[in-house]
């Protein structure tokens, strides 16, 4: 059974930064993908970024350049550096897998505790 704890989440003042962090347990990890979602009241869950198992990146638009996604296999953590923070990026943020084995695959979503993000201006 997928189990992700997330941590790091505060209110902040816009531009300030947050350092948001994810231990997972009960998979591979080393061969999952790994990343962030995020839901904002009346907003749908909405990809933030992916570590791909290779280590390779993904950022939505909204948020290249100010965000760093990164990930220790050692540790099966991930790390999400949120700098020049918005009022926009306000938002529950959610860590979530992406891998199949022989029997399914695990989707990513907004499924877990997650940890809020308030940016007040």
């Amino acid at each position: 059974e997928v189990h992700v704890v997330e941590s790091g989440g505060d209110s902040v003042q816009a531009g300030g930064s947050l350092r948001l962090s994810c231990t997972a347990s009960g998979f591979t990890f080393d061969d999952s993908d790994m990343g962030w979602y995020r839901q904002a009241p009346e907003n749908e869950c909405e990809l933030v970024s992916i570590i791909n198992s290779d280590g390779s990146t993904l950022y939505t638009d909204s948020v290249k350049g100010r965000f760093t996604i990164s990930r220790d296999n050692a540790k099966n953590t991930v790390t999400l550096q949120m700098n020049s923070l918005k009022e926009e990026d306000t938002a529950v943020y959610y860590c979530t897998a992406r891998f199949c084995t022989s029997e399914h695959c695990y989707v990513p979503g907004c499924r877990s505790q997650g940890t809020l993000v308030t940016v007040s201006s």
